[in-house]
């Protein structure tokens, strides 16, 4: 039984306010998610892995957003306690999580299980911005039961690349601009899906940088990345995938 602190019914249209922590936890380390609680049936429940800065009021409206859509949400906690607070902390966590990628994958895996536990009996997806991008790539790798998943411009590099078939269906949403991955990388990831029989779509959008789909920046300032265009393309992409997926 996972313990829950304040969940609330509602269905759409509430301020970030309105999302309700969820304790769950990692082997030893506590975890903090967020989860909207929808009243009745949730068409599907979604996994929603943050940005390495962990939940931004970005990623909450973003959330929110899928609430307003039918679906169940939790928003995944990447650090446990001392959560950073500034982009060095951030760099010098996303750096220790990914050092260890079997450690790393079971700190994804584990609130893909706390979404789970919630919303039991219904299809499960997966999206993620960022080090979240990256999250749902090595879930479907690693062949969870998962009906589809989006990364938004996410990392695409894997030091334990799939070996069987992937299960989930897969949309990449990536800024051609990114520094974070280069062309090399995409080629790769490319190739791995190929050899993984993955039903995979890549979309690439010219001159976009990483971060394209938050319009505020971590200092609360606009985003000079944010790319209303391939913001707005790439959500509808993913919703397009997931009615389909989901039938």
């Amino acid at each position: 039984m996972i313990p829950v602190s304040g969940i609330c019914l509602f269905r759409s249209s509430f301020p970030l306010s309105k999302l309700q922590t969820i304790d769950y936890a990692d082997g030893d380390t506590p975890l903090k998610g967020l989860y909207a609680l929808l009243e009745g049936q949730p068409r599907a429940a979604i996994t929603v892995y943050p940005t390495f800065m962990n939940s931004t009021p970005g990623v909450e409206a973003k959330a929110l957003e899928l609430v307003d859509a039918g679906y169940a949400v939790m928003i995944a906690d990447f650090f446990g306690p001392g959560v950073p607070s500034t982009v060095d902390e951030a760099f010098e966590a996303l750096g220790t999580l990914t050092s260890d990628p079997v450690a790393m994958r079971e700190r994804f895996r584990a609130s893909l299980e706390a979404t789970k536990g919630l919303a039991p009996d219904v299809p499960q997806l997966a999206i993620g911005f960022c080090l979240g991008g990256k999250a749902v790539l090595e879930m479907a790798r690693e062949g969870q039961d998962l009906v589809a998943v989006a990364s938004f411009h996410g990392l695409l590099e894997t030091a334990t690349p799939a070996t069987d078939a992937i299960k989930a269906r897969i949309l990449v949403c990536h800024g051609d601009a990114d520094p974070m991955v280069p062309r090399a990388h995409v080629m790769g990831f490319w190739e791995e899906m190929d050899a993984a029989k993955a039903d995979w779509h890549f979309h690439s959008y010219s001159g976009v940088d990483h971060g394209f789909t938050q319009s505020i920046g971590f200092d609360g300032q606009p985003n000079p990345a944010y790319n209303a265009s391939a913001d707005r393309q790439s959500w509808r992409s993913m919703m397009d995938l997931f009615d389909e997926a989901l039938g």
